[in-house]
């Protein structure tokens, strides 16, 4: 029998799993750029991301609940619509969380030491990945101070930047010349931010009672995310206007700086390396567990799918992506990554809606249908580089995927 994974989280420690992701992810990273593209329609775009990301994580609740086991969408496909499409969503996963993985790594590195970012990337994605080896309760532990910090810096951001008297509210209002494309390449940006959600579903196997606490922690991680982007977004945004948040390297400490607050940017960038390690951390664990269930249907080498006797985590599976994560971090550039792994999410997203689709539930069919759309509208939007490279991924993944049907002989798991 295969060895199966210690239930151990409970609803608050995957919701703090979940908001570990989000947070780390988004607010210190894709605001700037979202801003440059939305202009100040940025608050509409972060309300649009929010209602895919709402679709799609109700779509996922309600299969995790189903398939209470590790993998999220890779098992879902597999499981509603056949095995090719199981799989695909897989590939574009661990292909693209992978270099998500890469992305905050550097992102750490560039916030703590600038001239060595590389160096603290490969670093971070070592002791990282020693932490989960030591198994997901004490992974959660760590995420669990690390949202508390970040929380709190974030939130006296917010008042500081909404008291101030640079404060102008009418910097809020929608206008300018910023057409739809605009507002939809910012909602995809955005919609990168809240992508952590799924690492609650991914980590289905190590869950109490899954029936019950994912399809409550799903949309409270979520609820929870949404308030922290629009509260700093909006105070960010009273205070630099669009033009300034979108020009701003780090954004939200050019916005204390701007409020007068001299003194909390530097805690600013100590809580986006903080946030940063929070992401790489339920990264790192979303991956290897998508990794454990491919390996386990025999889509990625075997061996992966073992399971430590003692910690009762995927070792051999945490241990290849550390190491794969260590390598892309120490070779790319953080802006392609980020671009290329937005591509894999939004695939990954339209399966988990397009086996959702599938359930008879015909409020599931809605949500299904609606989460669908915009991942597809969205993965439009992004530029055409991402697109492209992603697309090419995801070919090779199919051609792999081909290649070991012909060498079974048409076998492998079915739907």
């Amino acid at each position: 029998m295969t060895p199966e994974l210690r239930r151990t989280l409970g609803v608050f420690d995957a919701v703090v799993i979940g908001l570990g992701s989000m947070v780390g992810a988004g607010i210190f990273a894709a605001l700037g750029p979202a801003a440059a593209a939305g202009g100040s329609w940025l608050l509409v775009a972060l309300a649009l991301a929010a209602a895919v990301a709402y679709c799609n994580a109700m779509s996922s609740a309600r299969l995790a609940a189903l398939y209470p086991s590790s993998g999220g969408t890779y098992v879902y496909g597999r499981e509603r619509l056949g095995d090719f499409w199981g799989y695909l969503a897989g590939w574009a996963f661990v292909v693209g969380k992978t270099a998500s993985c890469a992305a905050m790594a550097l992102t750490v590195g560039s916030y703590a030491w600038p001239e060595h970012s590389r160096a603290v990337a490969v670093a971070a994605v070592v002791v990282l990945t020693a932490v989960d080896y030591g198994g997901v309760r004490k992974s959660a532990l760590v995420t669990r101070v690390i949202v508390a910090v970040v929380l709190a810096v974030l939130a006296a951001l917010a008042v500081t930047l909404a008291v101030s008297d640079a404060a102008d509210p009418a910097r809020l209002a929608p206008g300018g010349a910023t057409g739809p494309g605009g507002v939809l390449q910012a909602a995809g940006l955005l919609f990168f931010a809240f992508a952590g959600y799924a690492r609650i579903a991914t980590l289905g196997e190590e869950v109490r009672d899954p029936a019950r606490t994912i399809p409550r922690a799903v949309p409270l991680a979520l609820g929870a995310a949404l308030a922290v982007y629009a509260a700093v977004a909006a105070a960010a945004l009273a205070v630099l206007g669009a033009a300034g948040l979108g020009a701003a390297e780090a954004p939200l400490a050019a916005a204390a700086e701007a409020a007068g607050a001299d003194w909390l940017g530097p805690v600013v960038r100590a809580a986006a390396v903080v946030a940063a390690l929070g992401s790489l951390l339920a990264l790192i664990l979303g991956v290897s567990r998508t990794t454990l269930a491919m390996a386990r249907d025999g889509h990625l080498p075997r061996g992966l799918s073992a399971v430590h006797p003692r910690f009762r985590v995927p070792h051999r599976a945490g241990l290849a992506v550390g190491a794969v994560v260590a390598v892309v971090a120490a070779t790319v550039d953080v802006r392609g990554a980020i671009g290329f792994s937005s591509f894999g999410v939004l695939v990954y997203y339209a399966v988990a809606n397009a086996s959702a689709w599938t359930l008879p539930s015909r409020a599931a069919r809605v949500t299904a249908g609606c989460g669908l759309t915009g991942c597809l509208v969205l993965a439009l939007s992004l530029p055409a580089v991402s697109a492209i490279a992603g697309t090419g991924v995801l070919a090779v993944g199919a051609v792999l995927y081909a290649l070991r049907r012909r060498h079974d002989g048409g076998g492998g798991a079915s739907a």
